[in-house]
């Protein structure tokens, strides 16, 4: 009597899951490269198949809803990603007006080092649907939302005005996006580089009048 098949077909079962899971994780991963640099509409269903190296159907066998679908766990992955990436290097340096240059700096110098390919997760995607896809309109606002909300704490270790630290991570977005779009224009990381010399300067002066009340 054979008693190994039960264990050979869960080696074989376990086998099986494995390569699915690689395959639906290279379709993702190659989805939210594509996404990022070439926004919703310039990203097609069987670019992403051939950079993930996988079959053109295995997209629809792991994302019945095809390209939003990606698009979505796209822009809520890699913008819960890019949020704790931007943390930590604000994390990495104790006084907050160095931590600032820093992180605008370590920006600046990743942008130049992927031939300013690859910028915010997300901001190219969410200029592309704003106003023709809502399903990932609301995933993109609300990732927006949870960066305002995780900066604002970060902020408001030195700012105890709850309003005041809300519009510094305001501010931080905001220059941090727009410097982006600079930067590719151009080909030049200088915009962020100003850009967080400006955010340096505002957290200065609420600092300063933190101090004075």
């Amino acid at each position: 009597m054979r008693t190994d098949y039960p264990k050979s077909l869960s080696a074989r079962k376990g086998r099986k899951a494995m390569g699915q899971s690689d395959t639906r994780a290279r379709i993702q991963d190659a989805a939210t490269v594509l996404f990022r640099r070439n926004g919703y509409s310039g990203t097609g269903l069987k670019r992403i198949a051939t950079e993930a190296d996988a079959p053109f159907g295995s997209i629809y066998h792991f994302f019945p809803g095809g390209k939003q679908q990606l698009a979505e766990e796209a822009i809520r992955t890699s913008g819960a990603e890019y949020g704790r990436m931007v943390l930590a290097l604000l994390d990495s340096v104790p006084d907050p007006l160095e931590s600032v240059l820093h992180a605008f700096d370590a920006a600046a110098d990743d942008l130049a080092a992927t031939d300013y390919a690859d910028a915010c997760p997300i901001a190219t995607v969410a200029l592309d649907v704003a106003g023709s896809n809502e399903v990932l309109r609301v995933a993109t606002a609300q990732v927006f939302d949870e960066w305002v909300g995780a900066a604002a704490r970060w902020f408001g270790r030195w700012v105890a005005d709850e309003k005041t630290a809300r519009s510094l991570a305001y501010s931080m977005i905001m220059l941090l996006e727009g410097a982006f779009v600079l930067c590719r224009a151009a080909r030049d990381p200088e915009p962020l580089r100003v850009a967080g010399g400006s955010m340096a300067v505002l957290l200065r002066a609420a600092l300063e009048r933190a101090g004075e009340g």
